[in-house]
């Protein structure tokens, strides 16, 4: 909807050329366009361009731009207004050499009053979005700030504000929403007099999702030796664009060195006399396929080693490496001299000769052991013999010994 048009600033210079300003409002954008007073045979003769500069209040950022269309549109977002200028220049079309040129001609835009500053919003986990905002010391007391964005035609409406300790809303937060990324968020920031009940200003601004989204720290970051140097490996988190590896910038950071800027999705890190305790972390942003400033959180410290587990994988590995050759050198010489087949032949079974000449030699040994036990009985019994006749002797010799006295 245009609200009007008004400014009009007309300058002509010591050459003859001269440019009338004209700025008219449109909803958050300000349409600045011009007309010269060339000639027909001049446009026709000349290429025609622009210089356009303009400065927003309370910033010191000028931006220039040269056109070839009379007209420039500027979004206001939530400055107050701006200054700006134009001047024309006239080239040569063969050679592209400047014939001629106007001086500035200026104008100043002073827009209605703002009274947020600060605005930040932020995209993350995938479908979370949050949006912040300061309100101005001079702001009226009975406004209230409401929040609304617009993406492909759908609008929609705060979840959740914060607020602060008057009361006002500083904040907005909301979920699960799911984000086109090559389309631009359309935010709508409207300030209500409380008062009145009537709705006043509203501020606009527009983001591209990924320029805003904040990536969860890279997943499965792991650490191995290899080569006597220690390998950082990790994967890309999630996101709502792109999400081939080219588009991602990750720093790393070892515990006692600098961080370091990675393109790929691992590091090596040489083994060179390391701490007792080393952890290893990195973070991810998008930088190649879309400029994004906003780094991710460090992902979960990693331990890399310390000097005693160095020497322990090492050692390890040493044994394991050893283990393996002594192995297979045992399989190959019992491969090529049938050690196994040795080892595993089945006993044969004796014949029929061997199995009666055992039988045969176990009887003759059954008799053997009965005639030595039989042997063995009678001497047992004569000496038992004797012994009574000694015995009966030695009785008889008393009795003479008992008669005598």
């Amino acid at each position: 909807m245009m609200l009007h048009a008004f400014n009009m600033h007309k300058k002509e210079d010591d050459l003859g050329l001269h440019n009338d300003l004209q700025i008219t409002k449109y909803d958050s954008r300000v349409i600045l366009s011009w007309n010269n007073n060339l000639t027909e045979e001049e446009t026709k003769k000349y290429s025609v361009k622009y210089i356009l500069s303009y400065t927003f209040f309370n910033t010191s950022y000028e931006r220039k731009e040269r056109l070839q269309e009379k007209k420039k549109i500027i979004r206001l977002e939530l400055h107050s207004g701006f200054n700006a200028k134009v001047k024309t220049q006239l080239f040569a079309k063969e050679t592209e050499e400047l014939i001629k040129e106007s001086g500035w001609t200026e104008c100043t835009y002073k827009a209605p009053p703002v009274y947020i500053q600060n605005l930040s919003c932020i995209i993350y986990n995938i479908s979370f979005f949050n949006c912040t905002w300061h309100i101005k010391a001079e702001a009226p007391a009975h406004i209230q700030i409401f929040f609304s964005y617009r993406q492909t035609e759908k609008y929609f409406e705060c979840q959740q504000y914060i607020k602060n300790a008057r009361k006002k809303n500083i904040g907005c937060h909301m979920k699960d929403i799911y984000f086109q990324p090559s389309r631009k968020i359309k935010l709508n920031i409207s300030v209500t007099d409380l008062k009145n009940n009537s709705r006043g200003l509203s501020y606009y601004k527009a983001f591209l999702p990924q320029k805003i989204e904040k990536l969860n720290p890279p997943i499965n970051v792991s650490v191995s030796l290899e080569n006597r140097s220690i390998k950082i490996h990790w994967k890309p988190p999630p996101t709502i664009g792109s999400a081939s590896n080219n588009c991602f910038m990750y720093q790393v950071k070892i515990t006692g060195h600098k961080i370091v800027d990675v393109a790929a999705e691992k590091y090596e890190y040489p083994l060179h006399r390391p701490a007792k305790k080393c952890t290893a972390q990195v973070r991810a942003k998008k930088e190649v396929c879309i400029r994004n400033k906003i780094w991710s959180d460090w992902s979960e410290p990693v331990i890399i080693h310390d000097e005693k587990t160095v020497d322990i994988m090492l050692l390890s590995l040493t044994l394991l490496c050893l283990l393996i050759f002594l192995g297979g050198l045992l399989i190959c010489a019992c491969r090529r001299y049938r050690c196994l087949e040795v080892l595993t032949m089945p006993v044969p079974h004796p014949t029929d000769n061997i199995k009666t000449w055992l039988a045969a030699e176990e009887t003759h040994h059954q008799k053997q052991t009965s005639m030595q036990m039989e042997m063995h009985s009678e001497v047992i019994l004569g000496i038992l013999e004797e012994n009574g006749d000694n015995i009966q002797q030695q009785g008889h010799l008393k009795e003479f010994e008992l008669e005598d006295l």
